[in-house]
Protein backbone atom coordinates (compact mmCIF):
# COMPACT_ATOMS: atom_id res chain seq x y z
CA UNK A 1 0.00 0.00 0.00
CA UNK A 2 1.63 3.31 -1.06
CA UNK A 3 2.31 6.01 1.53
CA UNK A 4 -0.17 8.91 1.21
CA UNK A 5 1.15 12.22 -0.06
CA UNK A 6 2.27 14.79 2.51
CA UNK A 7 -0.08 17.58 3.48
CA UNK A 8 1.20 21.16 2.88
CA UNK A 9 3.83 22.09 5.46
CA UNK A 10 4.32 18.53 6.67
CA UNK A 11 7.82 18.17 5.27
CA UNK A 12 10.54 17.59 7.89
CA UNK A 13 12.95 20.41 8.66
CA UNK A 14 16.71 19.77 8.83
CA UNK A 15 19.24 22.61 9.13
CA UNK A 16 22.99 22.19 9.61
CA UNK A 17 24.75 23.72 12.59
CA UNK A 18 26.83 26.87 12.16
CA UNK A 19 29.37 26.69 14.99
CA UNK A 20 30.84 30.05 14.01
CA UNK A 21 27.68 31.55 15.56
CA UNK A 22 27.74 29.42 18.71
CA UNK A 23 31.21 29.92 20.13
CA UNK A 24 32.73 27.14 18.07
CA UNK A 25 30.48 24.42 19.52
CA UNK A 26 28.22 22.32 17.33
CA UNK A 27 24.88 22.30 19.11
CA UNK A 28 21.86 20.31 17.91
CA UNK A 29 18.18 20.82 18.71
CA UNK A 30 15.57 18.11 18.11
CA UNK A 31 11.95 19.31 18.11
CA UNK A 32 8.84 17.14 17.92
CA UNK A 33 5.35 18.14 16.82
CA UNK A 34 2.22 16.89 18.56
CA UNK A 35 -0.47 14.28 18.00
CA UNK A 36 -2.32 14.70 14.64
CA UNK A 37 -0.06 17.68 13.86
CA UNK A 38 2.98 17.98 11.62
CA UNK A 39 6.36 19.75 11.39
CA UNK A 40 4.43 22.85 10.25
CA UNK A 41 3.58 23.64 13.88
CA UNK A 42 7.27 23.58 14.83
CA UNK A 43 8.85 25.09 11.73
CA UNK A 44 8.92 28.75 12.90
CA UNK A 45 10.51 27.69 16.21
CA UNK A 46 13.04 25.49 14.46
CA UNK A 47 13.90 28.17 11.91
CA UNK A 48 14.43 30.72 14.68
CA UNK A 49 16.93 28.46 16.46
CA UNK A 50 18.61 27.55 13.17
CA UNK A 51 19.17 31.25 12.43
CA UNK A 52 21.14 31.44 15.68
CA UNK A 53 23.51 28.71 14.47
CA UNK A 54 22.01 25.59 15.97
CA UNK A 55 21.65 22.40 13.99
CA UNK A 56 17.91 21.73 13.95
CA UNK A 57 15.85 18.64 13.19
CA UNK A 58 12.05 18.61 13.11
CA UNK A 59 11.05 15.14 11.90
CA UNK A 60 7.63 14.09 10.66
CA UNK A 61 6.37 11.44 13.05
CA UNK A 62 5.06 8.29 11.29
CA UNK A 63 1.43 8.59 10.25
CA UNK A 64 1.38 12.35 10.54
CA UNK A 65 1.05 14.90 7.76
CA UNK A 66 -0.77 12.41 5.52
CA UNK A 67 -4.22 11.11 6.54
CA UNK A 68 -5.79 10.27 9.88
CA UNK A 69 -6.34 6.74 8.60
CA UNK A 70 -2.58 6.44 8.09
CA UNK A 71 -1.99 7.61 11.66
CA UNK A 72 -4.30 4.87 12.93
CA UNK A 73 -1.77 2.30 11.66
CA UNK A 74 1.04 3.68 13.83
CA UNK A 75 1.83 3.76 17.53
CA UNK A 76 3.75 5.43 20.36
CA UNK A 77 6.65 3.05 19.67
CA UNK A 78 6.83 4.25 16.06
CA UNK A 79 6.86 7.93 17.05
CA UNK A 80 9.46 7.39 19.75
CA UNK A 81 11.56 5.32 17.35
CA UNK A 82 11.59 8.17 14.83
CA UNK A 83 12.81 10.61 17.49
CA UNK A 84 15.45 8.18 18.74
CA UNK A 85 16.85 7.85 15.24
CA UNK A 86 17.02 11.62 14.78
CA UNK A 87 18.58 12.03 18.22
CA UNK A 88 21.29 9.50 17.44
CA UNK A 89 22.04 11.29 14.17
CA UNK A 90 22.38 14.63 15.95
CA UNK A 91 24.49 13.14 18.75
CA UNK A 92 26.93 11.72 16.23
CA UNK A 93 27.56 15.11 14.68
CA UNK A 94 27.17 17.62 17.52
CA UNK A 95 28.86 18.45 20.80
CA UNK A 96 25.53 18.68 22.65
CA UNK A 97 21.86 18.07 21.85
CA UNK A 98 18.73 19.61 23.37
CA UNK A 99 15.32 17.99 22.81
CA UNK A 100 11.90 19.60 22.85
CA UNK A 101 8.33 19.26 21.76
CA UNK A 102 4.74 20.43 21.73
CA UNK A 103 1.95 18.45 23.42
CA UNK A 104 2.59 14.75 22.64
CA UNK A 105 5.94 15.89 21.28
CA UNK A 106 6.77 17.18 24.75
CA UNK A 107 5.92 13.79 26.24
CA UNK A 108 8.14 12.08 23.68
CA UNK A 109 10.97 14.50 24.50
CA UNK A 110 10.61 13.64 28.19
CA UNK A 111 10.61 9.92 27.33
CA UNK A 112 13.81 10.39 25.35
CA UNK A 113 15.42 12.31 28.20
CA UNK A 114 14.45 9.60 30.69
CA UNK A 115 15.96 6.92 28.47
CA UNK A 116 19.14 8.69 27.35
CA UNK A 117 20.17 10.41 30.58
CA UNK A 118 23.28 12.57 30.36
CA UNK A 119 23.29 12.37 26.56
CA UNK A 120 20.47 14.95 26.65
CA UNK A 121 21.77 18.45 27.43
CA UNK A 122 18.32 19.92 28.08
CA UNK A 123 14.58 19.44 27.59
CA UNK A 124 12.07 22.05 26.37
CA UNK A 125 8.33 21.29 26.48
CA UNK A 126 5.33 23.37 25.41
CA UNK A 127 1.94 22.31 26.82
CA UNK A 128 3.04 18.68 27.23
CA UNK A 129 0.52 15.91 27.84
CA UNK A 130 1.13 12.88 30.07
CA UNK A 131 -2.37 12.58 31.57
CA UNK A 132 -5.95 13.80 31.20
CA UNK A 133 -8.99 14.37 33.38
CA UNK A 134 -11.36 13.29 30.60
CA UNK A 135 -13.38 10.24 31.64
CA UNK A 136 -14.33 9.17 28.12
CA UNK A 137 -10.76 8.01 27.39
CA UNK A 138 -11.50 4.97 29.55
CA UNK A 139 -13.70 3.76 26.70
CA UNK A 140 -10.93 3.94 24.10
CA UNK A 141 -9.96 0.24 24.35
CA UNK A 142 -13.48 -0.60 23.14
CA UNK A 143 -14.32 2.43 21.01
CA UNK A 144 -11.20 2.09 18.87
CA UNK A 145 -12.59 -1.17 17.50
CA UNK A 146 -16.01 0.35 16.74
CA UNK A 147 -15.32 3.95 15.69
CA UNK A 148 -12.34 4.96 13.58
CA UNK A 149 -12.11 8.55 14.74
CA UNK A 150 -13.59 11.41 16.73
CA UNK A 151 -13.70 15.12 15.81
CA UNK A 152 -10.22 16.66 15.70
CA UNK A 153 -8.33 18.50 18.42
CA UNK A 154 -6.14 20.59 16.13
CA UNK A 155 -6.21 24.33 15.61
CA UNK A 156 -6.48 25.57 19.21
CA UNK A 157 -4.89 28.95 18.44
CA UNK A 158 -5.92 32.32 19.86
CA UNK A 159 -4.26 34.48 17.20
CA UNK A 160 -6.75 35.45 14.47
CA UNK A 161 -6.05 34.25 10.96
CA UNK A 162 -3.59 31.53 12.01
CA UNK A 163 -4.36 27.86 11.42
CA UNK A 164 -2.50 24.65 12.19
CA UNK A 165 -2.03 22.20 9.31
CA UNK A 166 -3.30 19.08 11.04
CA UNK A 167 -6.00 16.42 10.89
CA UNK A 168 -9.65 17.33 11.34
CA UNK A 169 -10.26 13.89 12.89
CA UNK A 170 -8.66 12.19 15.90
CA UNK A 171 -7.84 8.53 15.11
CA UNK A 172 -8.77 6.43 18.13
CA UNK A 173 -6.35 3.51 17.77
CA UNK A 174 -3.46 5.97 17.64
CA UNK A 175 -4.88 8.04 20.51
CA UNK A 176 -5.13 4.94 22.69
CA UNK A 177 -1.53 4.01 21.89
CA UNK A 178 -0.39 7.51 22.89
CA UNK A 179 -2.19 7.30 26.21
CA UNK A 180 -0.76 3.85 26.88
CA UNK A 181 2.65 5.49 26.73
CA UNK A 182 1.80 7.95 29.49
CA UNK A 183 1.77 5.71 32.57
CA UNK A 184 5.27 4.25 32.14
CA UNK A 185 6.57 7.71 31.26
CA UNK A 186 5.16 9.24 34.45
CA UNK A 187 6.75 6.40 36.44
CA UNK A 188 10.11 7.13 34.80
CA UNK A 189 10.06 10.93 35.16
CA UNK A 190 12.57 10.80 38.05
CA UNK A 191 15.08 9.58 35.46
CA UNK A 192 14.76 12.94 33.66
CA UNK A 193 17.72 14.80 35.15
CA UNK A 194 18.56 17.25 32.36
CA UNK A 195 17.67 20.93 32.79
CA UNK A 196 13.99 21.48 31.95
CA UNK A 197 12.29 24.47 30.32
CA UNK A 198 8.53 24.12 30.86
CA UNK A 199 6.29 26.51 28.88
CA UNK A 200 2.56 26.51 29.63
CA UNK A 201 -0.40 28.38 28.18
CA UNK A 202 -2.76 29.99 30.68
CA UNK A 203 -5.68 28.78 28.55
CA UNK A 204 -5.33 25.41 26.82
CA UNK A 205 -8.43 23.83 25.33
CA UNK A 206 -6.68 20.55 24.46
CA UNK A 207 -4.36 19.59 27.35
CA UNK A 208 -5.96 20.05 30.78
CA UNK A 209 -4.23 20.72 34.09
CA UNK A 210 -3.62 17.07 35.00
CA UNK A 211 -0.16 16.89 33.40
CA UNK A 212 1.67 19.83 34.95
CA UNK A 213 1.88 18.64 38.58
CA UNK A 214 2.89 15.16 37.43
CA UNK A 215 5.73 16.54 35.32
CA UNK A 216 7.03 19.31 37.57
CA UNK A 217 6.64 17.15 40.66
CA UNK A 218 8.02 14.04 39.04
CA UNK A 219 11.17 14.94 37.13
CA UNK A 220 14.54 14.44 38.72
CA UNK A 221 15.82 17.70 37.26
CA UNK A 222 17.12 20.24 39.76
CA UNK A 223 17.27 22.94 37.07
CA UNK A 224 13.63 23.68 36.16
CA UNK A 225 12.32 26.89 34.60
CA UNK A 226 8.59 27.48 34.15
CA UNK A 227 7.48 30.14 31.68
CA UNK A 228 3.84 31.22 31.54
CA UNK A 229 2.31 31.89 28.12
CA UNK A 230 -0.42 34.43 28.86
CA UNK A 231 -1.74 35.12 25.37
CA UNK A 232 -1.88 31.75 23.62
CA UNK A 233 -3.95 28.59 23.48
CA UNK A 234 -2.61 25.05 22.97
CA UNK A 235 -0.60 25.46 19.76
CA UNK A 236 1.46 28.24 21.32
CA UNK A 237 4.31 27.78 18.84
CA UNK A 238 2.06 29.43 16.21
CA UNK A 239 0.24 31.80 18.56
CA UNK A 240 0.77 35.25 20.09
CA UNK A 241 3.40 33.93 22.52
CA UNK A 242 5.61 32.32 19.88
CA UNK A 243 8.29 35.04 20.37
CA UNK A 244 8.32 34.26 24.10
CA UNK A 245 8.97 30.59 23.30
CA UNK A 246 11.65 31.44 20.78
CA UNK A 247 13.55 33.83 23.07
CA UNK A 248 13.29 31.66 26.18
CA UNK A 249 14.41 28.56 24.30
CA UNK A 250 17.34 30.34 22.63
CA UNK A 251 18.63 31.53 26.00
CA UNK A 252 18.04 28.08 27.51
CA UNK A 253 19.89 26.21 24.76
CA UNK A 254 22.84 28.61 24.96
CA UNK A 255 23.02 28.21 28.75
CA UNK A 256 22.73 24.42 29.02
CA UNK A 257 25.08 23.66 26.12
CA UNK A 258 27.75 26.26 26.82
CA UNK A 259 27.29 27.81 23.39
CA UNK A 260 28.85 31.23 22.84
CA UNK A 261 27.03 34.45 23.64
CA UNK A 262 26.37 35.00 19.95
CA UNK A 263 23.83 32.18 20.08
CA UNK A 264 21.60 34.03 22.49
CA UNK A 265 21.47 37.22 20.47
CA UNK A 266 18.60 38.06 18.17
CA UNK A 267 19.58 38.04 14.54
Amino acid sequence: MPTPAFLPGAEPLTVDARPELTGGRRVGVLLSHGFTGSPASMRPWGEHLAALGYGVAVPRLPGHGTTWQDLNTHSWADWLGELRGEFDRLRADHDAVVVGGLSMGGALALRLAADRGEEVAGVMVVNPAVATRRHDVRLLPVLKHVVGSFPGIAGDIKKPGVSEPAYTRTPLRAAHSMMQGWRPLVADLPRVTAPLLYLRSAVDNVVDDASEPLILGGVGSTDVTRVALHDSFHVATLDHDAPVIFDASAAFVARVTGAGSDAGATQ
